[in-house]
């Protein structure tokens, strides 16, 4: 008896020395080593209770951040759109609407760039005419083309690095969907300073700087351009 007493009091000493408030709680009670065991368990008891007062969220494993992907800007044919899309390449139809585009328009607005882009997307999706960009811009018939700087005689080089690659970008932002809805589906378009004899037989749709745009009677409604 003696001895099991004498192992009780190393139990509470050590104890004593790791857990003071314990060792407290087993003197001012008895030296029966149960005393301690029950202190020990009392004080886990309590550390298990405040865990399960813990709201469940913060109990809870923490999912990852996810970076939100940023939404592309809005179409819009204007210089800060413009400037918010890539470096612009691409095929043949790209390279075909981009020179169009520069011939045909360079001197106007990005607007009105953005609308000879569009006449020529619509010829393309129109039924009436090639089905492809470049075959659009190439036609030739009644004794001229349908675009005046392909037959004029003169080297088709594109000298102004800026209005080539802002012809570029509208190129690629014209064949890669954007909407076409300056020109009210035009299939057509002429200067202030000429009057073509289709001019009064179309209806007109549009007028966008030194442009005047007019749709052709029976063009399809404007789609993608397959």
């Amino acid at each position: 008896m003696q001895t099991l007493r004498c192992v009780a009091c190393a139990i509470v000493t050590s104890i004593s020395l790791v857990f003071p408030a314990i060792a407290d709680t087993t003197r001012s009670t008895s030296n029966d080593p149960r005393a301690a065991t029950q202190a020990v368990a009392a004080l886990l008891g309590a550390d298990t209770n405040a865990m399960a007062a813990l709201p469940d969220q913060t109990l809870a494993p923490r999912k990852p951040v996810v970076a939100q992907k940023a939404k592309a800007p809005a179409f819009r044919p204007d210089a800060a759109w413009l400037a918010t899309q890539p470096v612009a390449k691409g095929g043949a139809d790209w390279a075909c609407l981009t020179k169009a585009i520069y011939f045909e328009a360079r001197g106007e607005t990005l607007a009105g760039q953005f609308a000879v882009a569009e006449v020529i997307v619509n010829r393309a999706v129109s039924g009436l005419y090639p089905r492809s960009v470049c075959g659009v811009v190439g036609q030739r018939g009644g004794g001229g083309c349908q675009f005046s700087y392909v037959c004029d005689g003169r080297a088709d080089t594109m000298r102004d690095g800026e209005a080539t690659r802002i012809a570029g970008k509208i190129a690629a932002a014209m064949l890669g969907g954007a909407p076409r809805t300056l020109t009210n589906g035009a299939t057509h378009f002429h200067t202030r300073a000429v009057r073509p004899g289709w001019a009064h037989r179309f209806p007109r749709t549009a007028v966008i700087g030194a442009h005047l745009f007019y749709r052709q009677p029976g063009a399809r409604p404007t789609v993608a351009v397959n």
